[in-house]
């Protein structure tokens, strides 16, 4: 996974790898932006775990508008935010966001899937593990899990 900001326009907010990775690992959810199977650009907010290397994992159904998709159009970003501070009296905002591009894939195995499960109830429900890898298991042919593997990302912020 490339950091590549080439096409970033303002150099000055340009955020270092190290904090867009910490973002990746610490922030809850994203949004997941395709093209749908009408050729209309799709995006909604998702929950998402990384494995610490190059991939997120993502659950859902096993059917429905995100999967038909993602097997017509595999191309996908994903955007994080971190740090958000509204400022009326200057008329902006701070902010920290996280853009990566990538390839999803669906129809993994069932211990991939299992493997992802366990990480999400790791990073969402710390406190819960021993009953969360349970539910896991039960869950497991009710849920599709998708994972994106990113070929690049980039970083930016903007503090007052």
């Amino acid at each position: 996974m490339e950091y590549k900001t080439d096409d970033i326009r303002r150099k000055d907010r340009l955020m270092d790898e190290h904090r867009a990775l910490e973002l990746l690992q610490q922030c809850e959810y994203g949004i997941l932006s395709m093209i749908d199977e009408d050729g209309l650009p799709y995006g909604i907010p998702v929950n998402y775990v990384w494995d610490g290397q190059e991939s997120i994992y993502i659950h859902c159904a096993t059917e429905g508008k995100k999967l038909r998709s993602i097997r017509l159009h595999p191309k996908v970003s994903f955007c994080i935010i971190g740090h958000v501070h509204l400022l009326p009296n200057k008329f902006s905002t701070e902010r920290e966001s996280v853009v990566l591009k990538g390839h999803a894939h669906v129809g993994l195995s069932d211990e991939e899937k299992l493997h992802a499960l366990h990480l999400l109830v790791d990073k969402l429900s710390p406190n819960f593990q021993e009953a969360g890898y349970k539910y896991a298991e039960r869950a497991l042919g009710r849920v599709e899990i998708i994972r994106i593997d990113f070929t690049e990302f980039a970083g930016k912020s903007k503090l007052a």
